[in-house]
């Protein structure tokens, strides 16, 4: 009979001692009758249990499945020894073992639990929204649907993983944007991007904007939009989601069937581990907005349509706050802004802003200009009604200030979250705020504006100790003279 065959056993004497640092199996710690000696099983290195044995050790092998199974759990061993022995057994310590099992998790891996506090049994333990109970509560009715089997439905347009979220009804609520699953994430599940950066990587991405923090973006562009109280972003928060339509990796999925077959045949085993079931991802959650049409659709119209005058204030107004939100935030993306003209009211909902807030103004191979400045409501100077709303606060330092510190509370939730890019970020943000509350004490229309000189207000730096910078409070303007290759793409 072979030692190394796992599925062969010899029978041995109770006192016998095994050879290579093996130990032996007692009568009376066996689960068999004294007279009859004790099975034992030669596995070298543990393959298919996961433990950082000596080779040639024994394991004893007892009738329960469960007894080997809280051992494993007791051991330390960990939930990869359960579902992944293949590759959790391969080492010959149990450091190795840790070893291994950490560089697997920090490269394949498609959870968001690094950004995480703590891991927890669903995506409901990490949204808490004390400050907006309407918002909590349509997310706790997206997580009932998601249990209840109305999983999100993913969107076909666009070049990144976004879905449809909805209600235990069926009814679209939401907009939901995975980190994982943006444009340029590791796990995004259209292949657009993934042959851009293939074919093109001199092209890829944007080199103003920090890669992956769209989510952060769409949820930023809402915060702007409420402190400024411009009312043209649908809500937009950072929730996490856990979804079987969502894209995870084989390894995500393979953990999560593991652990519900464990949970299911043996209950006491499974109730050890953190999280049964698939990690929730973190993401942008936006309302969804019923009874829009795309802006073409009503430009076009308006072209062939002469519009009734309250219709065409409502339209100038609702542009007109569009064009502040775009170029506060200074987003490079073509935002779409679909109207809504039911009984003579027209509104516009500023959507898809996760290419805002770079750290730079594009100087590169592309401008990302402004697409409305063509429009001919570009020509028309800013209104009164603008002016009363916003002139005000983007006047007040202290104002903007206290955005950027809302922003900075938001954004160093994220775990690649750099202060220095965020406060690049902020100095292109306080630059467009000093451009637009100028052009607006000046009565100028927005195609001025954006006509203007580009301009960085970065905080000056009050010394420190050692290699420590602190920031004091006062600003420094500069003008961003490079210009990009291409001016008007």
């Amino acid at each position: 009979m072979s030692e190394c065959d796992p599925r062969e056993t010899e029978t041995i004497e109770p006192a016998l001692t095994l050879d290579s640092g093996a130990t032996a199996v007692s009568a009376s710690e066996s689960n068999f009758h004294p007279p009859d000696p004790p099975t034992v099983l030669f596995d070298r290195n543990r393959i298919g249990l996961g433990l950082g044995a000596s080779p040639g050790a024994a394991v004893r092998i007892s009738d329960s499945c469960e007894s080997v199974l809280t051992e494993l759990e007791t051991d330390g061993s960990g939930e990869e020894a359960l579902l992944l022995p293949c590759l959790a057994g391969s080492s010959s310590s149990p450091r190795g073992a840790r070893e291994k099992r950490s560089r697997r998790n920090r490269h394949s891996s498609s959870s968001d639990k690094d950004t995480l506090a703590s891991p927890g049994t669903s995506s409901g333990d990490f949204n808490h929204f004390p400050d907006d109970p309407e918002f909590a509560d349509i997310i706790q009715r997206a997580e009932q649907a998601i249990e209840n089997g109305v999983f999100p439905e993913r969107i076909s347009q666009g070049s990144s993983g976004s879905y449809f979220v909805k209600d235990p009804k069926g009814k679209i609520i939401g907009v939901f944007k995975p980190k994982s699953e943006e444009p340029y994430g590791h796990l995004n599940p259209k292949w657009t991007k993934y042959f851009h950066k293939l074919c093109c990587p001199c092209c890829f991405g944007r080199g103003c904007l920090l890669p992956n923090q769209g989510y952060l973006s769409e949820a930023a562009a809402s915060l702007v939009d409420t402190k400024l109280g411009l009312g043209v972003v649908p809500k937009t928060k950072v929730v996490y989601l856990a979804s079987e339509t969502f894209h995870y990796s084989a390894i995500d999925r393979a953990k999560s069937r593991g652990k519900k077959y464990a949970l299911e045949k043996v209950p006491k085993v499974g109730r050890r581990f953190h999280r049964v079931g698939l990690p929730p991802k973190v993401g942008s959650f936006q309302l969804f907005v019923e009874g829009y049409h795309e802006a073409d659709y009503w430009l076009r119209r308006f072209e062939a349509e002469p519009l009734p005058e309250n219709i065409r204030k409502q339209l100038q107004s609702q542009f007109e706050r569009l064009v502040v939100l775009d170029y506060v935030i200074r987003n490079t993306g073509e935002t779409e802004w679909p109207e809504n003209s039911p009984n003579s009211c027209m509104k516009i909902a500023a959507i898809d802003n996760g290419l805002a807030f770079p750290f730079k103004h594009p100087d590169e191979w592309r401008a990302y200009p402004f697409h409305w400045a063509w429009l001919p409501q570009a020509k028309v100077a800013f209104s009164q009604e603008t002016r009363d709303l916003v002139l005000s606060r983007l006047s007040d330092m202290n104002f903007v200030q206290d955005l950027c510190e809302d922003l900075y509370e938001m954004f160093k939730t994220d775990k690649g979250f750099d202060k220095t890019m965020f406060e690049r970020q902020m100095s292109v943000m306080r630059g467009q705020v000093l451009n637009l509350s100028q052009a607006l004490k000046d009565g100028k229309s927005p195609i001025q504006l954006v006509q203007m000189p580009r301009v960085v207000v970065e905080r000056s730096r009050s010394g420190g100790q050692g290699r420590v910078v602190t920031l004091g409070n006062a600003f420094t303007q500069t003008f961003h003279c490079k210009r990009p290759f291409f001016s008007s793409w």
